[in-house]
């Protein structure tokens, strides 16, 4: 395979949970702290439900990246992991449980490290063989990468503290001197990229993409929503991870942090994310806010819409929404962004409302963005309606 991923257990990892081997999957990252543009695979790949579930209204910790020292002790330290009902893994457990990382566990590599398929018994979270007891995904960190550490520890930080059925589900880790990797439940359809993007994948049908939809926001709305409020901060389609019945669920935590507290509109802080992506306001002064992750969500609802990357072209600076703000605008252009490959099958309101949100999401001024708890009663009820009319329907034809 030539890949530095498979082989030794001593030289690979992962950035995202669940990663293609799709060429195409590469995204565009970029830093304040880095002129240069940087690129990497980031995309997912899915996970089964670990039997372990917090409570969903637990408030995190305050946790600061910079005190990356003091972090790192404290979860070095077993017992506190424990405390979240994290699994603790040995390396050697992981070793067994992905075939000692061979090319046939592999799944793919992300920019800080490679992810690879697993299994471990259902109900002690041992190491199994392949094949036995559930699948999950290993995404083990490359040794070099101080921003994959720093990421680790921000995912381990805030997975192990929050449970809800749209965000991915973090098992387990494992700490063992350089070694660092995470186990996720897996993902069976992997991420929306792949199904939105990839050349030869059946389309995503309208209603799938609703429901797409309302998931992402269900799962935005829970941080949010949080006593100590989380800002994702990494919302894009490689990072919406797709379960067996397209139920989708928002991974890697690596970027997130702690919103504003007290009177503070924002926090401010250096510029990470995925061209195409990030709010304006953040690109420009580093101010970050729950309104940050609600411009990529409007990102995200037109691609929903398109079929069309947030960057279609990496070498351009032209982004989906520089194409489609015009169309939006004028509500008799709207259904001209509509991915063809839907072949005009979808609800022109249901595309009409979603356009809609995804022009006031991107907004360039984040006061005039909405919240998400305005953003996700509208998706419901367009769901609701459907349903009302199904069942309207069913009954009229009984008669």
């Amino acid at each position: 395979m030539g890949n530095h991923c498979v082989g030794s257990a001593k030289s690979s990892n992962a950035s995202s949970p669940f990663v293609s081997k799709n060429p195409q999957s590469s995204t565009s990252n970029w830093s304040s702290n880095k002129s240069t543009k940087t690129t990497s695979t980031s995309l997912g790949n899915s996970v089964p439900a670990s039997k372990t579930e917090a409570s969903s209204t637990v408030s995190l910790e305050s946790f600061d990246l910079d005190s990356l020292g003091t972090a790192t002790k404290k979860f070095s330290k077993s017992k506190e992991l424990s405390a979240v009902g994290l699994k603790s893994f040995s390396l050697n457990d992981l070793k067994i449980a992905t075939s000692h990382f061979s090319s046939n566990s592999f799944i793919g590599e992300g920019g800080f490290g490679c992810v690879f398929k697993g299994w471990i018994d259902e109900h002690t979270l041992a190491p199994s063989k392949p094949g036995i007891g559930v699948v999950v995904a290993v995404k083990k960190l490359k040794k070099e990468s101080s921003q994959g550490h720093k990421e680790w520890l921000a995912e381990v930080t805030y997975l192990s503290q929050l449970r809800h059925p749209n965000l991915v589900k973090l098992i387990g880790y494992c700490s063992e001197a350089n070694n660092k990797l995470l186990v996720y439940e897996y993902m069976h359809r992997g991420s929306l990229e792949n199904h939105l993007f990839r050349r030869g994948v059946q389309p995503i049908p309208w209603p799938t993409r609703l429901n797409i939809a309302i998931n992402i926001a269900r799962g935005l709305s829970h941080l949010h929503g949080l006593e100590t409020q989380v800002i994702y901060r990494d919302l894009k389609a490689s990072n919406v991870l797709l379960d067996l019945n397209f139920h989708a669920k928002l991974s890697d935590f690596g970027l997130a942090r702690n919103g504003p507290t007290g009177d503070k509109s924002h926090v401010s802080t250096g510029v990470v994310g995925t061209q195409g992506y990030a709010a304006p306001e953040y690109i420009a002064r580093g101010h970050l806010s729950s309104k940050s992750d609600i411009y990529s969500l409007g990102v995200v609802f037109l691609e929903l819409l398109s079929g069309k990357r947030a960057l279609e072209d990496r070498r351009s600076d032209k982004t989906l929404v520089d194409w489609a703000k015009p169309f939006l605008k004028d509500k008799r252009k709207i259904l001209r962004i509509m991915d063809i490959r839907l072949e005009g099958q979808y609800s022109k309101k249901e595309a009409q409302t979603i356009a809609s949100l995804a022009l006031q999401c991107l907004h360039s001024d984040p006061k005039n963005r909405p919240k998400i708890t305005d953003i996700l009663p509208t998706l419901e009820q367009l769901q609701a309606c459907k349903a009302n009319n199904n069942h309207r329907n069913l009954r009229l034809d009984h008669h």
